[in-house]
C-alpha cells in the first residue's frame, strides 16, 4: 500500500466531505429543522473537521500539517505536498464556520457553526497584512476572535445583540444594528479599495455552539 491507491487517505476527498456536511448543516439551520437532527449533523461536521491534517501534530500526520497533501498511504506520512484541491475546500469551509456569506452582493455574518471555545480567553495581538500600510498589528480583547476578509480585519465580539461597526480610513465609522453590510460598502471590501480599515461585529451569543 505504498502507492496512491488502496489503503490511502485522500485528503482532498475528506475536505470535500467536510464541505458537503457543512452545507447540510447550514441548510438544516436555515430550514428550521429540529434541534436533534441539527445537533447530529454538527457532531458529524466537527468530527470530520478534527480529522483534517491542520488539527494534527506533525508526528501524527507524518508531515507539516498546514500544508495541503494529496494522500497518506498506510504506514507512511502524508505524500505529494502541493496546491491540491484541498486548499479550496478548506478555505471555503473555514469561512463557512466563521459565518461569512454573500447574498445579492451584500456581505453578511451568521456564525451559527462557530464554537465559543474559539474565542480568546485573554487579550492578544493580531498581525495581518493591511491594504494600505503593509504589516500591521492590532490588539484583540478577550472574548473576541479576529480574521481578515479581502485583507480587512474583522473582529467578532460576543454580545447579547447583533451590531456592526465599520471603520473607514478617514477615521469615521458607521454603525448598523444588524450583521448585514449594504451592497455599496460590500463592493468596496470585495474590490479592496482600502476605504474600510476594520469591521467590529458584535454577535449574539445564542448563535454560537
Amino acid at each position: 500500500y505504498g502507492y496512491e491507491g488502496l489503503g490511502s487517505i485522500y485528503w482532498h476527498m475528506v475536505s470535500k466531505l467536510l464541505l458537503a456536511v457543512q452545507e447540510s448543516c447550514l441548510q438544516a439551520i436555515s430550514n428550521g429543522e429540529n434541534e436533534v437532527m441539527i445537533g447530529q449533523l454538527l457532531e458529524h461536521f466537527y468530527e470530520i473537521n478534527e480529522g483534517i491534517g491542520v488539527h494534527k501534530s506533525p508526528e501524527l500526520y507524518g508531515a507539516f500539517p498546514t500544508d495541503p497533501y494529496s494522500h497518506t498511504p498506510g504506514g507512511k506520512g502524508a505524500q505529494q505536498p502541493g496546491m491540491t484541491g484541498q486548499v479550496k475546500e478548506d478555505v471555503i469551509t473555514r469561512f463557512g464556520e466563521l459565518g461569512v456569506f454573500v447574498n445579492q452582493g451584500e456581505l453578511y455574518f451568521n456564525p451559527c457553526l462557530l464554537r465559543k471555545e474559539e474565542f480568546l480567553s485573554k487579550e492578544t495581538s493580531f498581525d495581518y497584512l493591511s491594504l494600505l500600510r503593509g504589516s500591521q498589528s492590532i490588539t484583540i480583547p478577550s472574548n473576541s476572535l479576529a480574521f481578515t476578509y479581502c485583507q480587512v480585519p474583522i473582529i467578532y465580539h460576543i454580545s447579547d445583540k447583533d451590531h456592526l461597526e465599520i471603520i473607514f480610513k478617514d477615521g469615521t465609522s458607521s454603525k448598523i444594528d444588524a450583521l448585514v453590510i449594504d451592497r455599496i460598502t460590500s463592493e468596496k471590501i470585495f474590490k479592496r479599495t482600502g476605504d474600510i480599515v476594520q469591521i467590529n461585529a458584535n454577535v449574539n451569543s445564542t448563535y454560537l455552539k
